[in-house]
């Protein structure tokens, strides 16, 4: 134990944000390192993931998950490598994904962390298509919104982690048509590129008129990840008896002041709507269904995900910020 490090970085909420995060809200330090107990492993992180959900757990306030506390250290997806273990069933060398990211090494019991093969996927693909993103997506689309083979399905925030793989994946379950949203020409053209059959960039044109365009006999499910003018336009454009998975709503996750809802929303009586929100740790049964199913989509080439990279530890709240605002296409990531 005595080659292992004794001490370790990582970032710790320094304080609240009110709107937009900003670096101030962040602070990197230096901590002692316990060594690994029985049943335990150490892991130098290698990769770590920045989501949109976080922003949520900065705010003092009850949800599903509880907020992340002042001057301690942020967590989620990370993977990394065990450089040391006192359990049997995760050796030393073993590449691991976990849930405490925002730091350089960290100590955890073995069963809280899954090994991964990364020879069958690079290890970055389990903090994305094969891991909460992916799995997201395909919940979603199935467990949630029922899709059908034949339908046609409208994805907001198309271009981002979950986005590109709730699309790609409604193709490989038998969507008619798949349509996205995204904010740039980049994007856009990214989209077509994965076999989205069409998109619109929504700060060209409103998000009604976008969907007038790209899919004019309207849309049998509606994956939300965005919420807002997206979720307003989408009930319009619902088919009857159409369904929306709603995922996130990454437009008000940065307000100030409560978000009116949709005007609309009346129309869900007339056309038989269903809109139904769900949390993907809530259906950890269809984790290893989905990742059957991605392992060959995957192998075949009908699933590919993005990844944005920044590197160092201290570049961690940066991306976040940048997440927020849109400046990452699939997955982003920050290597350690």
């Amino acid at each position: 134990m005595s080659s292992t490090p004794t001490t370790t970085r990582q970032i710790s909420l320094a304080s609240r944000p009110h709107g937009e995060p900003t670096p101030e809200n962040f602070r990197l330090e230096t901590v002692d390192l316990p060594q690994p107990a029985d049943g335990e492993i150490l892991v130098r992180n290698t990769l770590m993931s920045v989501d949109p959900y976080m922003r949520g757990r900065m705010n003092d306030a009850k949800s599903y998950v509880a907020p992340f506390r002042i001057d301690a250290p942020l967590d989620g997806g990370a993977v990394g490598e065990v450089i040391a273990s006192r359990s049997a069933d995760v050796p030393v060398g073993a590449h691991v994904v976990h849930g405490l990211g925002w730091r350089e090494h960290v100590t955890l019991p073995a069963a809280e962390a899954r090994v991964i093969d990364t020879e069958a996927a690079p290890a970055s693909a389990y903090l994305g298509v094969l891991g909460m993103p992916g799995v997201t997506a395909y919940v979603g689309l199935t467990a949630i919104a029922g899709m059908r083979e034949g339908e046609t399905v409208f994805v907001s925030g198309a271009a981002g982690a979950v986005g590109q793989v709730a699309g790609q994946v409604a193709k490989a379950l038998g969507a008619a048509r798949v349509v996205g949203s995204a904010g740039s020409p980049a994007k856009i053209e990214r989209l077509l590129e994965l076999g989205y059959d069409a998109a619109f960039n929504y700060k060209e044109t409103s998000v009604r008129d976008g969907l007038r365009e790209v899919v004019p006999d309207g849309i049998d499910v509606y994956f939300d990840n965005v919420g807002g003018d997206h979720l307003e336009a989408a009930i319009g454009h619902l088919n009857r008896f159409g369904r929306v998975a709603m995922c996130g709503a990454i437009s008000q996750y940065n307000a100030t002041e409560p978000a009116p809802g949709p005007r609309n929303l009346f129309q869900a009586i007339g056309k038989g709507l269903t809109l139904r929100g769900f949390i993907v740790s809530q259906y950890p049964h269809l984790a290893d269904e989905y990742r059957a199913h991605a392992a060959t989509w995957l192998a075949e080439g009908r699933l590919v995900g993005d990844e944005t990279v920044r590197d160092g530890l201290e570049g961690a709240p940066q991306a976040f910020i940048d997440l927020l605002a849109g400046a990452n296409t699939g997955k982003m990531l920050v290597r350690l």
